[in-house]
Formats: C-alpha cells, sequence, structure tokens
C-alpha cells in the first residue's frame, strides 16, 4: 500500500508533467496562430518579409513554396519551432507571473531572428534595409507572440502552484 508521501509525489509529477505538456502545446498553437497573422501581414503588405521567407525560401529554390502548399507547411514548421521556443521560456521564465515578461521575451526573439541571425537567412534584407512597415509590424507580432507565449506559460505554472498550496491546506 502506497503512503500519502508517495501519493502526493506521484500527484506533483502528475501536475509537473502536465504543466510541461501545456507549455508545449501552447508553444505549437502559437505558433501556428502567430506565424498565420505574419501571413496574412505579409499578404496584406504590411511587411516586406513573410515566414516564408525564413523558414523555406532561405533553404529552398522550388517553385512550390510561392504557393498555397508552401504557406501550409510554412506555418507547421512554425508551430513546430515554437515549441522549442516556448520549452526555452518555460525552463527560464516561467516563474514570472507578468504580462512584461513575455512582451520582452517576443522583443528578444524579434532582435535574435531579424538583427543576430539575419545573416543565415539569405532572403531577408537586411535590418538598415528594412521598411518601417516592416520593423513595425514584425515587431508588434513578435511581441504579441511573446507575450501569448510567456503569459500563458506562467498562468499555468502559477496556478498550478495555487492548486498545490490549496490542497496542502486541506
Amino acid at each position: 500500500m502506497k503512503t500519502e508521501k508517495q501519493h502526493s509525489n506521484e500527484v506533483n509529477t502528475e501536475e509537473q508533467l502536465s504543466i510541461f505538456s501545456r507549455a508545449l502545446l501552447t508553444g505549437f498553437i502559437g505558433g501556428i496562430l502567430w506565424s498565420s497573422i505574419g501571413s496574412l501581414i505579409y499578404y496584406f503588405n504590411f511587411s516586406e518579409v513573410s515566414p516564408k521567407s525564413f523558414l523555406l525560401k532561405s533553404w529552398l529554390d522550388a517553385s512550390w513554396t510561392d504557393g498555397w502548399l508552401g504557406v501550409i507547411i510554412t506555418i507547421l514548421l512554425a508551430g513546430i519551432l515554437s515549441i522549442l521556443a516556448a520549452l526555452i521560456y518555460y525552463g527560464l521564465f516561467k516563474k514570472i507571473n507578468s504580462m512584461w515578461m513575455g512582451l520582452l521575451y517576443g522583443v528578444i526573439l524579434w532582435v535574435i531572428i531579424f538583427y543576430i541571425m539575419q545573416p543565415i537567412f539569405p532572403n531577408i534584407p537586411r535590418f538598415i534595409d528594412l521598411t518601417y512597415n516592416t520593423i513595425i509590424s514584425t515587431l508588434c507580432l513578435f511581441i504579441l507572440y511573446g507575450t501569448f507565449i510567456g503569459y500563458s506559460i506562467s498562468y499555468d505554472y502559477h496556478d498550478m502552484k495555487i492548486r498545490e498550496l490549496k490542497k496542502a491546506k486541506e
């Protein structure tokens, strides 16, 4: 027969796994959602850079990447890559229960992608060659993405901690 402490450890492990799996799901959904919006921003000419430019066009020179199939594959790839961004946030910042940390995380991701990693994306103009519309639109998109990822993960983490405290009091 299991002791109460063993049962409590199993429940805590299950809740931690649940939080971790929800962080992965949040990353995937965030990647799909915000890359879809990024594709719309490009379609309506708010940005000269599309998610396709990063994920497909930089390494593939095939005609199918210009069509709807390229957009769908790009959105799915962004969802998969976004899991990595969610894992990083989960590992580093999950304890910070603030919208501002998510906002800052989005800005950090934008700087990494558009400024630091720009040389590995040949289809993306250099930072100084980007239009103001592109800079503002993509920065806002990344801020919203970071806020979505960050606040969702932090909220889940702190909600789990509150439930643990309530169970401990019972």
